[in-house]
C-alpha cells in the first residue's frame, strides 16, 4: 500500500494539506473572486458596464478556480485537475457562506480519489473524470452544506464576539490573522472559509497590514526599495526564514497589530463589508483597502451608510499604513539598541 500511494504521489501530511493546499486555494480565490471584485468595483465607479460584466463572470468562477488550484498543489494528473472544476463549483455553491472551506476539504478528497484511479485502466479518459467528478459532487451534496454551516457559525461567533467586546477581540483577531499571514499558511483562505467580515474583518485587515508594512519599513535599511515593495505590497511571508533564525524580529509587527486592531474596532469602527477573503490580504496589491472601500460603496448603495467620510479615509490610512510603520519602526529601533535585532537579521536573500 505504501508503495502504491508513493507511486500515486499521495502524501498524508500537514505541509501538503494544511499549507500547500491552503495557499493554492488563496491564489485561486485571488484570480477569481478577488480580481473580479476589483474589476467590478472599478467598472461601477467609472461607469463602464463591460468591466462590471467581466468582474461578475470572474467572481462566479471562484469555486472551480479554488478546486483546480488545490488540485495543482496536490500535483494531480491533467484529467483529475480539469475534473475538479465541476467539484469546486458544486462544493462552493452547496457550502453557502462557508463554501471555501467546503471546497478545500472536498476538492482534496476528490483529487486524491481521482489520483488513485488515474492511468490504472485502459479507459482512463472516461474512468478518471468519472471517479473524480462523481466522488466530488457526491461529497459536495452530502457534506458541503454541513461544512459550510459549521464554518459560517464559527465566523459568526467571532464576529459576534468582536461586536460584543471590540477591544479584546480587536487585539485577538488582529494578532492571530496577522501571524497567519506571515506564516506559510493563508490568512486570506482562512478569512474566506470563515466568512470573516464586519468589525472582525476590519481587525483582520489591521493585523495583516501591521505585519506587511511593519516588516517592510523595519527592513528598509537592509532591503531598500525592492524589499519595501515586495513585503509592503506582496507578503511578509518573505521574512519567515529570518523569523526562524531570530524570532525576536517578529515582536514589532505583532505589537503593532495588537495596538492597531482595537484602534480599528473601537476608534474608527473599521469594517470589512466587501468580500471576506479581502480581510486576510492586508496591503497585498492593496486588496484589503479595496475591500474596505467596496464595502463602503455597498453600504451607501444599500442605505446603511450615509456617505464615505473623511474620518473613514483617515482611519483606513492610519490603520493600514501610518500606524503600522511608525509603531514597528519605533519598537524595532529599541530592539536594535538592546541587541535583540542585529545587523542583517531582516535581510532577504
Amino acid at each position: 500500500m505504501k508503495d502504491f500511494l508513493k507511486r500515486k504521489n499521495i502524501i498524508f501530511s500537514v505541509q501538503r494539506y494544511g499549507v500547500d493546499c491552503l495557499g493554492a486555494m488563496a491564489q485561486g480565490l485571488f484570480c477569481s473572486l478577488l480580481i473580479g471584485t476589483i474589476i467590478k468595483t472599478l467598472g461601477q465607479q467609472i461607469g463602464v458596464d463591460w468591466l462590471v460584466l467581466i468582474g461578475t463572470y470572474a467572481s462566479a468562477a471562484s469555486g472551480p478556480a479554488m478546486a483546480i488550484s488545490i488540485g495543482f498543489a496536490l500535483q494531480a494528473p491533467p484529467l483529475v485537475l480539469f475534473s475538479l472544476a465541476a467539484v469546486g463549483g458544486a462544493a462552493n455553491e452547496l457550502g453557502g457562506a462557508g463554501g471555501p472551506l467546503a471546497v478545500l476539504i472536498i476538492a482534496i478528497l476528490a483529487a486524491e480519489c481521482g489520483k488513485l484511479i488515474s492511468k490504472e485502466t485502459k479507459i482512463d479518459i472516461l474512468a478518471t473524470p468519472f471517479v473524480t467528478v462523481s466522488v466530488g459532487v457526491a461529497l459536495a451534496a452530502l457534506a458541503a452544506p454541513g461544512i459550510g454551516a459549521a464554518a459560517s457559525s464559527v465566523g459568526q461567533l467571532i464576529m459576534w464576539a468582536t461586536d460584543l467586546q471590540p477591544f479584546l477581540m480587536g487585539v485577538i483577531v488582529s494578532v492571530l490573522v496577522g501571524i497567519a499571514l506571515t506564516l506559510p499558511i493563508s490568512s486570506a483562505a482562512i478569512c474566506a472559509a470563515l466568512s470573516l467580515t464586519g468589525l472582525a474583518g476590519g481587525a483582520a485587515v489591521a493585523g495583516c497590514c501591521a505585519n506587511m508594512v511593519g516588516f517592510a519599513v523595519m527592513s528598509f535599511k537592509e532591503n531598500r526599495w525592492g524589499g519595501l515593495i515586495s513585503q509592503g505590497l506582496g507578503t511578509s511571508m518573505l521574512q519567515m526564514g529570518n523569523i526562524v533564525k531570530n524570532p525576536k524580529i517578529w515582536i514589532p509587527p505583532i505589537i503593532a497589530s495588537a495596538i492597531t486592531g482595537p484602534i480599528a474596532t473601537c476608534v474608527f469602527q473599521l469594517q470589512m463589508n466587501g468580500t471576506p477573503v479581502s480581510s486576510g490580504m492586508g496591503t497585498c496589491g492593496l486588496v484589503g483597502q479595496i475591500g474596505v472601500y467596496t464595502g463602503w460603496v455597498n453600504d451607501v448603495a444599500e442605505g446603511s451608510k450615509a456617505a464615505v467620510t473623511a474620518f473613514d479615509w483617515i482611519g483606513l490610512l492610519l490603520i493600514s499604513f501610518i500606524l503600522p510603520a511608525v509603531i514597528s519602526l519605533g519598537i524595532c529601533s529599541l530592539l536594535r539598541k538592546i541587541g535583540w535585532i542585529k545587523k542583517d537579521d531582516l535581510k532577504l536573500d
